[in-house]
């Protein structure tokens, strides 16, 4: 870091030396810390917007609580560059997301500042509520504070913590601090932002109402409960505090995060009260950079830019497997009326942009609620509608229980469009979606199946759709193979696969867009390659054809191994008594972090050169 520019921020590498500072010096350090974000993450890209939006109540929570003995827990975790430039990784923070580099969410085994893991949203108040309620049974005085946003509040298990929080007794010492800047990923939706809205500062307030608790003692008496109760009306009237205060948590604010004064003093007030407490907290994602205040959505993850310039927007040199969801989406839609799309806050994310412009009343943003999306759609399937779930794999382990109860118990007409399947890359574990072959499988009435291409995509999803059932296509991030997806809206045989080239007596079954690697190889070995399509139904009738003139047979996939469709393979042929040497390659039985999702191939053991390597092992 250069010192002649960043003067103060060089001189600081953990809090501890920020804490020595006059706060007069406080807002310089938040300029600097600003532009240091800035030019850090447009060098190697990176989550942006939020971090900047969060620099003042970085600074000022580091400040004044005794990170790490304090503990600091943010939700989600794509506003934590800051936290993690004031916390001894400024020097490595241009690693982010690179193999063995920074992280991009808070990890716990990377800092003792990092104090809770995340990557998914709405786990804050949770996790800092257990950790208040074990300091506080063990005799502890610590001071807990959970971070969350507008749009992870949405989120069911906000609510569930809050409501757990507000209820205990004796009350715990935990402040929640909501970081309102009215977006998620893009703009918030739901009554929880229209409630958001009104400003008022409440420190007078806090004051009456804390000596008016010494006064008044027990708070069960009537006399103490008759006066919280005029408290929480009055104070409804002019701020939108009902909610929390009701839930039992003492709001204060809302106040403007970008003052440094006023949240050192608002702070400081929260940090002297007893027992839960809200602090609301007004801010702007992107704040301090033009661009990034000016377009939100663009700027909330970026590859790296000209900072002079801003991001500038690049056509993918092939269509990613999210555009050929989108296109398809929009054709289908057009055909058939009964289609409802439906998405958990990533309009962007799943390409649902052009689908919500072009059928507003049949598009539904339900905002961070995995669960309720998954049973919104299955009411809509009762009544008669088609929808579909566009939801990424990592965020549809969140919705297992309703997928089950709501949707498959009651065989019920919904299509799930699982995007991100697979290995990831940079974003690291936590967005991994490595399970969805195994916890999907096992579930009876489900149709599942992986596209090795656009054009296969596009069939599958038709195909889904037209399935009278529960039916899931799963695909990868990012670009496909470059093979033209089409315009029609054809099916496939259901549970058919396709035979890519005979061979010997080695057989490739590959799954999803492991094929192009499979390939590779089969042409090496003269093997025979199938592209399975289906997980479930599996074509027997092709397996059992096969393993009359094959005895080795190696299953690939982007999916965790054990589970997964290779065990499906294990399973038939053990189920029908069918003696052959099976090699099921997938990903290991451990989380694999972030990295270039070609590193992460490897590492697991299936791109071409590793497909090969173990093949030669297994076969020598």
């Amino acid at each position: 870091m250069d010192r002649d520019r960043y003067p103060l921020l060089s001189q600081l590498p953990t809090p501890d030396h920020l804490r020595k500072l006059p706060e007069s010096e406080l807002p310089a350090v938040a300029d600097e810390l600003r532009a240091y974000l800035i030019e850090t993450v447009s060098q190697v890209g990176g989550h942006f917007g939020a971090g900047l939006g969060v620099v003042e109540l970085t600074v000022a929570l580091h400040y004044l609580y005794e990170t790490p003995n304090d503990k600091l827990v943010w939700d989600v975790g794509h506003q934590c560059y800051p936290h993690k430039i004031l916390t001894g990784r400024a020097e490595t923070i241009h690693t982010v997301k690179k193999k063995d580099g920074v992280a991009p969410f808070p990890r716990r085994e990377e800092s003792p500042y990092d104090t809770f893991g995340v990557g998914h949203s709405s786990t804050s108040i949770s996790a800092a509520l257990g950790m208040a309620v074990a300091a506080q049974r063990s005799g502890d005085s610590r001071r807990f504070v959970a971070v969350i946003g507008d749009g992870a509040m949405t989120a069911g298990i906000a609510f569930e913590a809050l409501n757990h929080a507000g209820g205990m007794n004796p009350e715990p010492d935990v402040l929640v601090i909501l970081n309102d800047n009215q977006m998620s990923i893009s703009e918030n939706v739901g009554g929880m932002t229209k409630m958001l809205g009104k400003m008022m500062a409440s420190q007078t307030l806090n004051a009456v109402r804390e000596s008016g608790k010494k006064i008044l003692g027990d708070k069960n008496k009537p006399a103490a409960k008759f006066v919280r109760r005029w408290e929480e009306h009055w104070k409804g009237m002019f701020v939108p505090s009902t909610l929390f205060e009701e839930m039992g948590f003492h709001y204060n604010g809302p106040i403007d995060g970008h003052d440094l004064p006023t949240l050192l003093s608002a702070l400081k007030t929260c940090k002297q009260l007893k027992g839960p407490q809200l602090l609301h907290v007004l801010t702007t994602k992107g704040k301090g950079y033009n661009p990034a205040e000016g377009d939100q959505i663009e700027y909330h993850a970026v590859s790296p830019f000209d900072p002079n310039i801003g991001v500038q927007k690049k056509a993918p040199a092939k269509p990613t497997y999210t555009s050929v969801f989108g296109d398809w989406l929009c054709n289908m839609a057009a055909a058939n009326p009964k289609l409802m799309g439906i998405t958990p806050a990533m309009r962007e994310g799943s390409g649902l942009v052009r689908f919500s412009q072009e059928f507003p009343l049949r598009y539904f943003d339900t905002a961070i609620a995995e669960q309720h999306a998954v049973t919104f759609a299955a009411g809509l399937a009762c009544e008669g509608a088609k929808p579909v779930v566009a939801i990424y794999s990592s965020f549809l382990q969140r919705a297992y229980d309703q997928l089950i109860h709501d949707v498959a118990l009651q065989n019920l007409d919904v299509l799930f469009a699982i995007d991100r399947a697979g290995l990831v890359g940079p974003d690291g574990a936590t967005h991994s979606g490595s399970f969805d072959l195994s916890f999907l499988r096992c579930i009876p009435n489900m149709v599942i199946m992986a596209p090795s291409d656009e054009r296969e995509c596009r069939m599958m999803l038709s195909t889904g759709f037209h399935y009278p059932g529960p039916a899931a296509v799963r695909y990868p991030r990012g670009s496909g193979t470059g093979i033209a997806a089409g315009n029609d809206l054809e099916t496939l045989p259901l549970g058919k696969a396709r035979v890519m080239r005979r061979g010997n007596t080695l057989v490739l079954l590959a799954f999803g867009s492991v094929l192009p690697a499979a390939a590779e190889i089969a042409e090496i070995l003269n093997a025979t390659l199938v592209d399975m399509r289906f997980v479930k139904p599996l074509d027997e009738g092709l397996l059992r054809e096969l393993a009359g003139s094959h005895a080795r047979f190696v299953t690939i996939e982007d999916n965790a191994v054990m589970g997964g469709a290779g065990s499906a393979v294990s399973e038939f042929f053990r189920h029908e008594a069918i003696a052959v040497d099976l090699l099921q390659l997938g990903l290991p039985d451990r989380y694999q972090e972030h990295a270039s999702r070609e590193e992460l191939l490897a590492e697991a053991g299936i791109d071409s050169n590793a497909i090969q390597a173990a093949i030669a092992a297994r076969w020598a």
